[in-house]
């Protein structure tokens, strides 16, 4: 399934939502400068959606990105269906098994992602709607819809690759409010790294740091203020086209960081 194509298709998708829906939406830019901010972004006031704030389930802390930009992971899909039917979701919707929506632990609400089931390479795009899954090894749950078109259904669980493809914003055009999908601007070149860590002590940050560069690894940390705490990233150089950058991730994750992901600048 070429990436150019899929993207193709969610615009489509909000064309058509623009004819039959309540709410205006549009695929296209503001003809003006744009005086809200996507959902993914912190406002001025420093007050950020209650889905990007940190959260903690069984004891463990999770961390929301502040964007998609970049992302690509390996891991184990499942799904979760009739039981969950119609009971809201982390962002408010009402969850649908026969929608093609996600649940991710912490991308941010309404990112798009491209999910291949590395079996039988069946391929869907799915959205964002919902946290989870809590069960270590497991990156991604779909909806019943979802895991029957990637042929996953029966054994409930299989080992996929996702990448993000963007996201949907809101802006405010004129007197009303327009939502359009953000297609990232390349799929599969650019800088990127692999993150092995979030931390909220820039001592614990650096210790990281400093036993990566051991190891000759070109390691930074990035800094994130979330509005109401900041916190230092810890990320290894991977290359410069995904391909590599993957394989670097596969590196570190047997190397102990059970938990890197690739992101991209």
């Amino acid at each position: 399934m070429r990436l150019a194509y899929i993207v193709i298709l969610i615009n489509a998708v909000f064309l058509l939502s623009s004819c039959i829906g309540s709410k205006p939406l549009t695929q296209r830019a503001p003809e003006e400068p744009a005086t809200s901010f996507p959902a993914k972004q912190v406002p001025p006031s420093g007050k950020i959606p209650p889905t990007q704030r940190p959260y903690k389930i069984d004891g463990k802390k999770y961390y929301p990105l502040p964007s998609s930009q970049g992302y690509a992971e390996t891991g184990i899909a499942s799904w979760y269906g009739k039981q969950f039917h119609g009971r809201l979701t982390s962002n408010g919707e009402r969850y649908d098994m026969h929608g093609m929506t996600a649940a991710h632990k912490t991308l941010p609400m309404h990112t798009w992602l491209v999910v291949k089931n590395l079996e039988n390479d069946k391929e869907i795009v799915v959205r964002i709607n919902d946290r989870g899954p809590f069960v270590k090894g497991r990156i991604v749950d779909l909806t019943l819809t979802g895991a029957k078109k990637l042929e996953m259904d029966q054994q409930g669980t299989a080992r996929v690759e996702i990448l993000a493809l963007g996201e949907t914003g809101e802006f405010q055009q004129g007197n009303r409010k327009v939502e359009r999908f953000l297609p990232h601007q390349d799929f599969a070149k650019g800088e990127f790294y692999v993150q092995i860590g979030s931390f909220e002590s820039l001592d614990n940050a650096e210790r990281q740091k400093e036993q990566l560069l051991s190891w000759g690894r070109k390691t930074v940390i990035q800094v994130f203020d979330n509005g109401e705490k900041t916190f230092y990233r810890v990320q290894v150089r991977a290359g410069t086209n995904l391909s590599e950058a993957r394989r670097a991730e596969r590196v570190l994750e047997r190397s102990g960081f059970s938990g890197a992901f690739v992101v991209a600048r």
